[in-house]
């Protein structure tokens, strides 16, 4: 593996700058720092940043890994421009509110705010939600001109969400909302919500909400408006809310993940502050599930394994879910039967992270083995390692956008292309293609292991049978991917990656946001909404296909 102790030395020596105009409102780049990356199909490029405001933090509760959701905000629904609950003016109130959140003083600061037309606000009444501080406002003087369309970037830092612009420029966020117990850990976005609520955010303390994403903006506070409250004061499970994610095409159901190795499944037409007394755990190394007694949420919950959830992830058509621990294992379950189908152990220590490509044929992991699993649900085995981080692998995600460029005419070889990052600050590309994996043979008998002579490995004899957790293979019996490119991207720790239509946002830990223009819009001017495709709505996007050469990059 590469030094851990020298995260510089998978630099060029060539081409680094220190400040950058085409990063817009980023400004200085840290001393080292490119900014691009090469690939066969051409440079990356930074196109600008996103970051938060830092006299506003607040860390009294402790410091949380910054997490980002790409939201899609499409055109306002008919039947809400006539509801006096959802519908909010916007304009000169929250603009007001905003420029003067952003440090504008007296509200004069230009702001890009998608789809705002102007408008007011009022208020006849102030509610708290639970012990946590956060209010919500009852009534509002509806205006249907503004929809709030546009592409948002959701990211926690501290004790708030951020809410910023992906289609501006600007550095700072437009919105930010304030949680006076507890900090914001994770959330997650649903595109097609009918209700209006579409927003999730789950709490260190394990209490969550839903929220109307459009109505925040629509509100000058800092506080949420129009939240459902979800597991109030901890009543259900007090340990860390570390995952949550809606159901794909589960018509409003969603799941969340605690540190105590439980997983609850809610609906939101239900009632959330219902008594669902679950029975008592009584094996703590057993999957087990367990419905509530009546008709209040949690509607169920999974214990899935000892110790703590680190993240889950459905499949595109939210058939299956796939959760990884702290005790190294990506458990793979059907979602509607609740069974048990698939899974395995680390080469060492915890998984942290896990995704879908979004044919749901494979699935990637990563951890603190400094490795990148590559799954295959088919042969429910791991198919490949990825061997090139420094550091513990913090995020991982398929590109469903890039398309291989066909260099032999045919169409025949399917390319995965996917990222990674890591606590080393680097930025990973790889080039999965199946029919060109090399599988390792059996060590002949009083010899050296050899990729010519023998019979595969016992690894690739059989797929591994229904419901069966497996060890970790050897290493030497799973072949060995390299990365198509090995880039430092952010001076801190980095937690996650997001692939859009024209660029690659990277997320480092303390909530800065880098996105990086593809070769085929390195010259363009601001994205337009073809930028702005959420990540859970990719449904209908082809499988790519074609080869790629092994020429790899080393920034």
């Amino acid at each position: 593996m590469i030094s851990a102790s020298n995260p510089n030395s998978m630099m060029s020596s060539s081409s680094t700058t220190g400040t950058n105009n085409a990063a817009g409102s980023g400004g200085q780049q840290a001393p080292g720092l490119k900014t691009y990356f090469k690939t066969p199909e051409g440079r990356y490029k930074l196109k600008y940043e996103k970051t938060h405001p830092a006299g506003l933090l607040h860390y009294a509760h402790g410091k949380s890994v910054t997490q980002v959701t790409l939201a899609h905000l499409k055109d306002k629904p008919v039947h809400a421009l006539s509801s006096s609950s959802s519908s909010v003016g916007v304009g000169s109130g929250v603009r007001s509110a905003a420029a003067k959140f952003l440090g504008g003083g007296n509200g004069s600061r230009a702001l890009s705010f998608v789809g705002g037309n102007g408008g007011s606000k009022s208020s006849s009444g102030i509610t708290k939600v639970g012990s946590l501080g956060t209010s919500y406002t009852n009534n509002y003087t509806p205006n249907s001109n503004f929809d709030g369309k546009g592409t948002y970037l959701i990211f926690n830092v501290g004790d708030a969400i951020f809410i910023s612009d992906l289609n501006s420029q600007d550095k700072d966020p437009i919105k930010s909302i304030h949680f006076s117990t507890s900090n914001p850990i994770s959330h997650a976005f649903d595109p097609d919500a009918k209700d209006g609520h579409d927003l999730l955010i789950g709490l260190n303390c394990g209490d969550v909400y839903s929220v109307s994403l459009r109505q925040q903006l629509q509100d000058g506070g800092k506080k949420l408006v129009g939240g459902q409250h979800y597991n109030k004061d901890g009543c259900v499970n007090n340990s860390r809310c570390t995952s949550i994610a809606w159901v794909p095409n589960g018509d409003g159901t969603f799941v969340v993940a605690h540190a105590d190795g439980n997983m609850y499944v809610y609906e939101k037409s239900k009632d959330g502050s219902g008594d669902p007394s679950f029975p008592i755990i009584k094996d703590q190394s057993q999957f087990s599930v367990s419905h509530a007694r009546y008709s209040k949420n949690p509607i169920a919950r999974w214990h899935i394994c000892q110790g703590s959830i680190n993240s889950i992830a459905f499949s595109s058509d939210g058939a299956y879910i796939a959760t990884v621990g702290r005790d190294g294992y990506l458990r793979v379950f059907d979602f509607k039967t609740e069974q048990l189908i698939c899974g395995g152990k680390s080469y060492y220590g915890a998984l942290l992270c896990c995704t879908w490509s979004m044919d749901g044929k494979y699935i990637l992991t990563g951890g603190e083995d400094d490795l990148v699993q590559v799954w295959s649900m088919e042969e429910r085995k791991i198919v490949a390692w990825g061997e090139g981080h420094s550091s513990w692998v913090s995020g991982v995600a398929f590109d469903s956008y890039w398309s291989a460029p066909n260099t032999d005419g045919t169409a025949e070889n399917v390319v995965y292309r996917f990222g990674s990052v890591g606590q080393d600050t680097q930025v990973l590309l790889w080039d999965l293609e199946m029919d060109e994996l090399v599988v390792p043979m059996r060590r002949a008998h009083g010899g050296s292991p050899t990729m010519s002579t023998g019979s595969q490995s016992a690894h690739w004899d059989t797929a591994c049978p229904l419901g069966t957790l497996r060890p970790a293979p050897s290493m030497r019996d799973v072949p060995k991917l390299s990365p198509l490119v090995v880039h430092r991207v952010h001076t801190e720790p980095l937690s996650g990656l997001i692939f859009t239509h024209e660029s690659v946002l990277t997320v480092c830990r303390e909530g800065h946001i880098k996105i990086w223009a593809r070769p085929s819009s390195s010259n363009e001017g601001q994205s337009t909404t073809s930028d702005s495709l959420s990540t859970t709505s990719l449904k209908e996007k082809p499988l790519f296909s074609g080869k790629v050469g092994s020429m790899s990059y080393r920034q």
